[in-house]
């Protein structure tokens, strides 16, 4: 039985497996709370199972981030250009960003999504956590070597969580002084690869649990918040996903287009994080997915993709930093009756370029909107209308940061020549992804998974 498993197609039980979530959640939803209100046995089980495999690939994040960025940066000795790969990284971050803004603008005013919806004023409240600038700058300072940060939960227990910028940022400087330090910092080199070699199998093991992740986290959602609560505010929900359609299977298929590369390719190699990043809304979640199928799928070399994509799971938002505010803002005015002028738009679109970086240190849609309405001197209170929908949303704003999170490292690489084009273009059309092979002791094929 375990046998005839294996030889299905990883993709196809992601997809089997999303399939059965969706039935268990509506079978969960039938079923209702237990007596006290609080969710029955199904949905508890789902949810467990759900938010245990995401916290098993968060728990990969902080050792893939600090081995992965000191080995591509001591590896950037190799590479003529690295300060243009980085600039141009940057620049392309920029160019999907507003891309990205001006189609949630163009919707926000065709839909008119705050004059066509019927939820209650009393809805509209303050939200506890707001996104400002001087996050951004703060969050940049590490505070200790491990990039920790604590928080008070309202129960008042203290958590302790990982601040992905800080690690980038140290990391980075680790990577600096092994270069300058030279010849003795090559036992300490050596012990890095041989760590992030490490990590990547461990973490081969925990995305071979992804199916059984996904009908945990699908179920849940279902089961938590049903399809009910899109009823009143059915405008802006259809004006978001169509947004998000529309960059990631027209604007981001033409871009890919322009630079001579097949976009189906491209999507075949790039599905099995999208398709994560859908179901554990979670673009930190995903990293070493994302960071795997860009390097071994896509063919973006190693040095480079280990920068590029942690880079661009903190700053490139695509869904959640540029379409959904800018209809968010738009919604929230036409709510409050606030008139916008062509400034106020620009001030959207500034934002949405370069406020995702602002929100790095507190990462999340909520932050973003809070850092763009207080911005256009909006009300914060109107969050609180979007909330009953916004986790049905975050499945679409998240497959949609993580595909941009793995293009633009893609046609950067194409732009600077460094594109292994024979591995892009061996990516079947079909389901996932390159054939089976080692790489530094890590196991390849997503498609047809292998005993590790």
């Amino acid at each position: 039985m375990l046998a005839r498993l294996r030889r299905v197609p990883f993709a196809a039980q992601v997809l089997l497996a999303l399939v059965v979530g969706v039935v268990l959640g509506l079978v969960a939803r039938e079923i209702g709370p237990v007596s006290d209100g609080s969710p029955n046995w199904l949905t508890s089980t789902l949810q467990t199972i759900g938010s245990s495999f995401v916290a098993l690939l968060k728990a990969l994040v902080p050792p893939l981030i600090v081995t992965a960025v000191i080995v591509s940066i001591a590896n950037l000795k190799q590479v003529s250009n690295a300060a243009r790969l980085a600039g141009q990284t940057l620049l392309w971050f920029g160019i999907t960003a507003l891309i990205a803004v001006g189609i949630g603008i163009g919707l926000g005013l065709l839909t008119e999504p705050g004059r066509n919806s019927s939820v209650a004023a009393s809805s509209a409240r303050e939200v506890g956590t707001t996104g400002g600038w001087w996050d951004f700058l703060t969050g940049l300072v590490p505070g200790n070597i491990l990039g920790l940060q604590a928080s008070a939960s309202d129960d008042g227990s203290i958590g302790l969580s990982f601040n992905v910028l800080q690690l980038i940022v140290i990391s980075i400087a680790i990577g600096v002084a092994v270069l300058k330090v030279g010849e003795p910092a090559e036992p300490f080199l050596g012990f890095v690869r041989s760590a992030l070699a490490i990590v990547q199998k461990v973490l081969w093991w925990v995305i071979l649990l992804a199916p059984i992740g996904t009908v945990g986290l699908i179920g849940n959602a279902v089961a938590s918040y049903g399809w009910n609560s899109l009823g009143s505010l059915g405008v802006f929900a259809g004006a978001v996903y169509a947004g998000l359609a529309l960059v990631l299977f027209v604007v981001y298929p033409v871009l890919l287009k322009a630079h001579g590369l097949s976009p189906l390719r491209w999507f075949a190699g790039a599905w099995p994080a999208i398709q994560l990043a859908f179901v554990s809304r979670s673009s930190i979640g995903t990293l070493p997915v994302t960071e795997r199928v860009t390097e071994q799928n896509l063919g973006v070399p190693r040095s480079y993709a280990s920068f590029a994509v942690p880079l661009g799971a903190t700053t490139k938002m695509d869904g959640c930093a540029a379409i959904y505010p800018a209809l968010a803002a738009i919604f929230v005015a036409q709510f409050f009756g606030v008139d916008l002028g062509v400034t106020d738009y620009l001030l959207i679109a500034l934002v949405s370029v370069i406020g995702s970086a602002a929100t790095a240190g507190v990462t999340g849609a909520v932050v973003m909107l809070t850092l763009t309405l207080s911005t256009l001197g909006l009300p914060l209170a109107g969050v609180g209308l979007l909330l009953a929908i916004d986790p049905i949303l975050d499945m679409g704003r998240t497959a949609v940061n993580v595909a941009g999170q793995a293009l633009v490292p893609t046609i950067v690489a194409k732009r600077e020549g460094i594109l292994d084009l024979e591995r892009y273009n061996s990516t079947s059309t079909g389901l996932p992804l390159v054939k089976a092979e080692e790489t530094g002791g890590v196991d390849t094929d997503l498609r047809q998974p292998v005993s590790a």
